[in-house]
């Protein structure tokens, strides 16, 4: 007969599994020297229920930029950053009161680039279960979870086209959330979904139930291809109109 693991074994199991395969991603400085303005984000997982979810924000609507949006507690590198850990831990404490001893830093995986040409480095990291965020109400408006898995098997999902202003064209991922506790639903797109998208590829290894832009064989190489080619785009771009 099988005796099912006691929750908090299995919980630890599941971070123990995820974390070994977060490290194998990890880009570490690799991208550092690349000559465009920085930011981080910080990728906040942690386990309630057995399964493991991401924290994620909703920007202030008295912001400029993109008021009323889903995205990951983070924001423009600062000059006492010493790094992009610093800078993911620094945000992360300003806007949901996250302090940074209570994050177990795991890893720094492949960069985006945002509407304002800056290279996003997205920082991995595991936080209690118990946390209560004490969102800033200049910054956010609104916190909540959701199970990584929902980024590989969505129940509402789609598509959207986009542009770059170096003329880059593709398309984003786009998720519709449905929180049934809070009676509430959120849209989770653009460089927030693409990096929850590739989290939950890291982890999970499995195919998602809709089209992505990476070979899953050769998931960090293609990764880092795609980063490139759109580095390299808004790059020639910025060169050619100095």
């Amino acid at each position: 007969t099988r005796v099912a693991c006691p929750p908090p074994i299995r919980r630890q199991r599941r971070g123990i599994s995820a974390r070994r395969r977060l490290r194998e991603f990890d880009v570490g400085d690799r991208f550092s020297r690349l000559p465009l303005p920085k930011a981080s984000v910080l990728l906040p997982l942690t386990v309630r229920a057995g399964k493991l979810h991401l924290l994620l924000t909703v920007r202030a609507m008295q912001l400029r930029r993109s008021p009323g949006e889903v995205c990951f507690p983070g924001g423009k590198r600062e000059a006492i950053d010493k790094d992009e850990i610093d800078t993911a831990l620094r945000e992360a404490k300003e806007e949901v009161g996250l302090q940074p001893e209570k994050v177990e830093v795991v890893c720094r995986l492949v960069p985006g680039i945002d509407k304002m040409n800056h290279v996003v480095t997205p920082v991995v990291g595991f936080i209690e279960d118990t946390f209560q965020a004490t969102p800033n109400p200049d910054e956010v408006s609104d916190v909540f979870v959701v199970p990584l898995e929902y980024f590989v098997k969505p129940s509402n999902y789609k598509t959207l086209p986009y542009k770059t202003s170096s003329g880059y064209s593709g398309w984003m991922h786009c998720f519709i959330y449905d929180d049934h506790e809070r009676k509430m639903s959120f849209k989770i797109w653009g460089l927030t979904a693409h990096f929850a998208v590739f989290l939950a590829l890291v982890i999970f290894g499995k195919h998602p139930t809709f089209k992505v832009e990476y070979d899953l064989d050769n998931l960090i190489s293609s990764a880092e291809t795609n980063f490139m080619n759109l580095y390299a785009s808004i790059y020639e771009r910025k060169k050619s109109n100095l």
